[in-house]
């Protein structure tokens, strides 16, 4: 009887070669992100009988508030030292190598953003969303936000695929010989951290998703958004458990939690609040 291998030896190649151009995976599933969050918004919007330009309008300010909020979260709770050892990497997709001089331009190397942090984009789309509904779409904060929730955690779900091919925030050793072994890091068996969460993050979509067409959800102002970061950072909380530390000595840094984690529970107890507040206000027509 032929037994099948407890571990999986991961090893792909970082994009798709097209010969004058490779295309990242990782970019590949932002692209994919976006555009199956335009059509679920699209589908939301159509049923809430709004106009196609509101749409484009939204479209535009959360790409801007994602990606911008993204990579200045990464900057400022993983990656500090940034700020002053080469600012042009923190809104440029390019790299310093080390012991090159922060004005040798000529020797800076394109690489692409390497560091986005999933709370930072959190914190710029309320404040992209805010900008929106007052500017745009004349609707209560909370009724937006009610409502891109839902893309956004199929967003999430996307770019954790996305790490995953880019071997990137790798689990823990699983001291067993279960799990996945990363080759371009090391030939060590282990948590595939990326997967446990993006598996997490398709419970989350689903059930916003059943809540919002199913139940009538959207009418109660703000619980479909306390709903999703309750459940969203929930599962990112337990999951780093299974992950190394993304910076070196904060793996258990303050009350035995990493940094991923202690930025998850004030969006938890922000949610908490906002699905008790939602219980018992009505949406704005």
């Amino acid at each position: 009887m032929t037994t099948l291998p407890l571990s999986i030896k991961w090893n792909p190649s970082e994009g798709i070669d097209l010969g004058f151009y490779e295309i990242k995976y990782y970019s590949l599933m932002w692209v994919v992100a976006f555009a199956v969050g335009f059509y679920i918004t699209k589908k939301i919007f159509s049923k809430e009988k709004r106009s196609p330009d509101e749409l484009d309008s939204l479209f535009i300010y959360s790409m801007i508030s994602i990606m911008v909020g993204a990579r200045l979260g990464h900057v400022l709770f993983y990656q500090t030292e940034l700020l002053w050892q080469s600012p042009f990497e923190v809104f440029l997709p390019i790299s310093k190598p080390t012991g090159v001089g922060i004005f040798e331009f000529s020797k800076y190397k394109f690489s692409g953003f390497r560091g986005l942090a999933s709370h930072g984009a959190t914190i710029a789309m309320i404040i992209g969303m805010y900008y929106y509904s007052k500017k745009v779409i004349k609707k209560p904060l909370l009724w937006v936000l009610d409502r891109v929730v839902i893309p956004c955690a199929f967003g999430a779900v996307a770019i954790r695929l996305g790490n995953f091919f880019n071997s990137e925030m790798i689990g823990k050793p699983t001291g067993s010989d279960w799990g996945i072994i990363f080759a371009k890091i090391d030939n060590v068996v282990r948590h595939p951290g990326q997967l446990y969460e993006a598996f997490g993050y398709v419970f989350v979509f689903i059930t916003l998703m059943y809540l919002y067409w199913k139940r009538e959800a959207g009418e109660k102002l703000g619980f479909l958004f306390g709903l999703f970061l309750i459940m969203l950072m929930g599962v990112r909380f337990i999951v780093e458990y299974f992950k190394i530390e993304q910076v070196d000595g904060r793996e258990d840094w303050v009350l035995g939690l990493n940094t991923g984690q202690l930025l998850s529970i004030p969006f938890v107890l922000l949610g908490l609040y906002f699905m008790w507040k939602g219980n018992q206000k009505k949406a704005v027509a």
